[in-house]
């Protein structure tokens, strides 16, 4: 019963902020601020997982690899193909969740706590509107702007590895990448990337919302936010890996 209550609530927020803006310049600047928030600050962390990410799948496809008989230009293939399917967009979301969804829960619970809110929505303010749409349209436009930058550096942290470690020349692991490419992988990827984006910022924007309490309720709704995104992007990666593949 709490479920339904929750996802019905959810799916209001979601109802309310869709209504018209009072003033469009403000929802404009407000948007710019939270693109700026959500991009520029997870940047990098962003370039600091995928460079290890692909570097490590490198390292451990090679590893695997101790047949003579089969080609070691596979392992360019297979951390191109694995970095792009699933490191890269569910991977680095799940890390954002973490930052960037703990981020919004906590400055919209402060600002609930603190009657932010309230005050806005006495001065005739669309609180849903002016506060929560400007954060998941931000999420939606620059987080896949950083799944396709993670999968450059995941794919050329594989490449520098494999390169300093001696396992395969660079010329080989570039025709590697060319090798058996499907275009519809990156398609895939980027499903998904605005899927959880859409998810990771649209969760605890409702936890953080609908906040009760003082600041130990803030940590607990910004914690419950994290792992509830985590969940449901998790879920979402199964559904639409069985969906579109």
């Amino acid at each position: 019963m709490n479920f339904f209550t929750h996802f019905g609530q959810y799916l209001l927020m979601l109802k309310g902020m869709l209504s018209k803006p009072e003033n469009p310049k403000l929802y404009w600047k407000e948007f710019a601020h939270q693109c700026s928030e959500i991009g520029m600050r997870s940047l990098s962390i962003v370039s600091i997982i995928s460079v290890f990410m692909g570097a490590v799948s490198a390292l451990n496809t090679a590893y695997q690899m101790s047949n003579p008989l089969v080609s070691k230009i596979i392992i360019a293939q297979i951390v191109r193909d694995t970095v792009i399917l699933e490191f890269s967009p569910t991977l680095v979301c799940v890390v954002l969740a973490g930052v960037v969804g703990s981020k919004i829960a906590s400055e919209l619970g402060n600002m609930r706590v603190s009657e932010q809110i309230d005050a806005l929505e006495i001065m005739g303010i669309n609180t849903k509107t002016y506060l929560v749409l400007p954060k998941i349209l931000a999420a939606i436009v620059t987080i896949p702007m950083l799944v396709i930058l993670s999968m450059f550096l995941g794919i050329y942290g594989g490449r520098l590895t494999v390169a300093l470690s001696g396992i395969i020349s660079t010329d080989t692991y570039d025709k590697g990448l060319k090798l058996f490419f499907i275009p519809y992988n990156v398609f895939f990827a980027m499903m998904k990337a605005y899927t959880f984006a859409f998810i990771l910022s649209s969760i605890p924007a409702y936890f953080g919302y609908y906040v009760k309490g003082g600041s130990l309720e803030i940590g607990r709704n910004s914690t419950q936010s994290v792992i509830v995104s985590c969940v449901v992007i998790l879920l979402a990666d199964y559904i639409l890996a069985a969906l579109l593949l």
